[in-house]
């Protein structure tokens, strides 16, 4: 009898909790307060219809991101470049380094904002660096939630000649258009 009680007392429990969840899920439903309580397969139905919206919705405002993104950095021929890569996958587009020479001119500093997958990349920077005739003096880096990863370096430049920051720039950003290309 015991058994019967627990299990009962147990499945009461479980309908509950299912209960309070799809409540839930409901509730995260666009018009959830002017809705009735709708039955849990209508409820499915909507979420199941609902999130491939979302997923555009989110798609959409990644390109937007992006677009702007690419203005604010002034790569207006970055935009061409974007347009002809395909934009299946969010994080295989628009990586963005920026060489800035401080006011004594024997310093740079150069900021690179990329994402996770191109993080290995920065090797190839360093060693692009380094031919150049720049020695790191200090780095930093940090991984937004997103998977974006923003790296800050502050470089020594070894000769005496003038270095062109836009030119060193583009250089840097072409190993990253390098890896999107390699990606599947």
């Amino acid at each position: 009898m015991s058994k019967k009680i627990f299990h009962n007392a147990s499945e009461r429990d479980r309908r509950k909790k299912m209960n309070g969840l799809y409540s839930t899920l409901r509730s995260l439903l666009p018009g959830a307060d002017e809705m009735k309580k709708s039955s849990i397969p209508t409820t499915v139905s909507r979420v199941v219809k609902y999130i491939p919206e979302l997923q555009e919705q989110v798609m959409g405002m990644i390109q937007k991101k992006e677009e702007l993104l690419s203005r604010i950095c002034g790569e207006g021929d970055h935009e061409t470049r974007q347009e002809k890569k395909p934009k299946s996958r969010a994080w295989s587009t628009l990586s963005t380094v920026t060489a800035t020479q401080l006011d004594d001119g024997g310093e740079v500093v150069i900021q690179i904002s990329t994402y996770a997958v191109h993080k290995n990349a920065l090797s190839e920077i360093l060693v692009c660096l380094e031919d150049d005739g720049l020695v790191l003096l200090n780095a930093s880096s940090f991984e937004s939630f997103e998977g974006r990863v923003f790296f800050n370096l502050h470089l020594q430049v070894e000769r005496r000649e003038r270095l062109e920051c836009e030119s060193l720039s583009e250089k840097l950003m072409s190993v990253y258009d390098k890896r999107e290309a390699m990606l599947p």
